[in-house]
Parts: structure tokens; C-alpha cells; sequence
């Protein structure tokens, strides 16, 4: 599999504070890469540099072979490019806007196909103001893809939208994969980027602090399976210690969360459920969970809140 994008300790600073620090990562052809991080990790930037939008500080970035900085021409043809904050004219239709993008590419693919294959024909003569959320984003994708691009950017893609609209677009992006384009994204949910991306850069404070499969990631974790249940009194003193081979206990108001360790054969509900009954604990609610990218995110980033 080729390298469509490499990246080589790519640094940005604003005035005295350093948004992206020595950040290096390649994209493989064909594959969904995704980057996920904190607010201000530094992800808008990090694209921006990419796509030719912003100017980096140092390091060495090829996108399609090419300096984005100095090739910026080459990045608008052989690249399709969805913004964070994309907007059109209220009173601008489907058909006109796709018609109106078209006319920027030299080698545009027919819009009315994308309107067929997005799902937007029916709103073929809707102003762009009487869309819902996931049809203005089904048309930003649709005019990233004018120019048949060997490269998509999507920048937080799913942000605002209902659980349907989310998983109606994440589909369409596994679509655009399966028609043997390459797809890099930033996303907040970690449900996305798991279930999307072949490959995931977590970024914190401007660095990557982990890079691999979403499988892998998990797997490094080193935990395993959890059950979380529900108590109506208060727990016996001492009662963690009962758990054997648990590496986490969290009590929060009524609910009780045990983890272990990865590996492990032996079941772990069937001992939550001998030990409550044991001690005469009624509980309720009980159920299983499995590690998810989400967990890989909190351990390395945190979970105090940031702007």
C-alpha cells in the first residue's frame, strides 16, 4: 500500500503558544485515517497545514507529492476538502450550488450523479435554508467529492447531527473508501472513529501521543472486561478487595463499576453476581462492557474538561 501523505515534524506557534509540535504520521492510499483529541489539541491546525490553509513553522509535509504550502493549486484539483464551519446562501439551491462548484474544477465528475448517489435528488430545487443538518451535510460531502478526488478531508463531519443523520453519513464514508478514495478525518466521537478508521492519531497538547489501529489501541490498554451495576444501599466496607484480579473500582452515587485486567479467562460477571449474593447485596441493572476507543482516549488525554 503507497504513502498518499507524509508528514515530518510539522510545528505551528501562535505568538508564544505552540498549537502543533513535531508532529509526524504518514496516510496510507485507500484507508480512513482519523484524528481525534481534546478541544485545542490541535487538529484544526494540524489539517489546515495539510489542505494548504494555514502556513506551517517547520517541518516537511507531502500531500499527493506535493507541498501543500507552495502546490496549493494541485491540492484544490486531486483533493476534496469538507471544513468544520461550512456555510452556503440561505436562498442558494441544491442544484445551483452543486453547479457553481463544478465550474471551479477543470476535470469536474457529473453533479447530478452525486445528487443520485447522496441522496439528494428529491432536494434537487430545496434553498440551502430548508435542509436538515444531515442533508447540508450529505451536500458538503457531495461538493468535496466535484473534483473525483484521490484524497477527502472531512473535519468533524458528524458534529450536531441526530444518531440517524451520523450513521447515514458514516455509510457515505465508508462509500467514498469503497470507491478507492483515501479518507483523512477529525473527529470528538470516539464511536466514529472507531468504527470508521483503519488507523488512529491521538493528539494532545500539539503531539501525538498514540498512533495505531482502533483494535490495537484498545489492546494496549491492558483492560478488559467491566460490569456495572446498580445498588440501592450502601456497599460493605472493604468490599473491592472481594474482586480478584480487578484493576479498577468506581462507586459513583448508586452505580458500581468493576474492570479487569485484559486476558483473563475466568468470567467476571459470574463472580460480581457470587459476591453480591453472597453478601445479601440486592442490585439491579446489570451488564457487561468491553474496552472501546473512548477508554484509550480518557487513560491518555484525561477527563478534566478543556476549551
Amino acid at each position: 500500500m503507497s504513502t498518499i501523505m507524509q508528514v515530518e515534524g510539522l510545528r505551528k506557534v501562535y505568538g508564544g503558544i505552540v498549537a502543533v509540535e513535531e508532529v509526524s504520521f504518514d496516510v496510507r492510499e485507500g484507508e480512513i485515517f482519523g484524528m481525534v483529541g481534546p478541544n485545542g489539541a490541535g487538529k484544526t491546525t494540524t489539517i489546515e497545514c495539510l489542505e494548504g490553509l494555514r502556513k506551517r513553522d517547520t517541518g516537511q509535509v507531502s500531500v499527493l507529492g506535493v507541498d501543500p504550502q507552495i502546490e496549493r493549486r494541485v491540492i484544490r484539483e486531486r483533493a476534496g476538502i469538507q471544513l468544520q464551519q461550512s456555510n452556503l446562501p440561505d436562498r442558494m439551491r441544491v442544484w445551483e450550488a452543486l453547479d457553481l462548484y463544478a465550474s471551479f474544477y477543470p476535470k469536474a465528475i457529473d453533479w447530478r450523479t452525486l445528487l443520485i448517489q447522496l441522496g439528494l435528488e428529491e432536494k434537487r430545487n430545496a434553498f440551502f435554508s430548508k435542509l436538515s443538518g444531515g442533508q447540508k451535510q450529505r451536500l458538503f460531502i457531495a461538493l468535496a467529492l466535484l473534483p473525483d478526488p484521490q484524497l477527502v478531508f472531512l473535519d468533524e463531519l458528524t458534529t450536531g447531527l441526530d444518531p440517524q443523520a451520523r450513521h447515514a453519513i458514516w455509510d457515505l464514508v465508508r462509500d467514498v473508501r469503497g470507491k478507492g478514495k483515501t479518507v483523512f478525518l477529525t473527529t470528538h466521537f470516539m464511536e466514529e472513529a472507531e468504527r470508521l478508521c483503519d488507523r488512529v492519531a491521538i493528539l494532545d497538547h500539539g503531539k501525538i501521543v498514540a498512533l495505531d489501529t482502533p483494535a490495537a489501541l484498545i489492546r494496549k490498554l491492558g483492560v478488559g472486561e467491566s460490569v456495572t451495576f446498580t445498588v440501592d444501599a450502601a456497599l460493605p466496607g472493604e468490599f473491592e478487595k472481594l474482586f480478584k484480579g480487578a484493576i479498577r473500582f468506581e462507586v459513583r452515587g448508586d452505580m458500581v463499576k468493576v474492570t479487569r485486567q485484559n486476558g483473563r479467562k475466568d468470567s467476571l460477571v459470574g463472580e460480581v453476581v457470587s459476591v453480591l449474593n453472597a453478601k445479601n447485596i440486592q442490585y439491579r441493572d446489570l451488564r457487561t462492557e468491553q474496552p472501546t476507543l473512548e477508554d484509550v482516549f480518557l487513560s491518555l488525554t484525561g477527563r478534566e474538561m478543556r476549551e
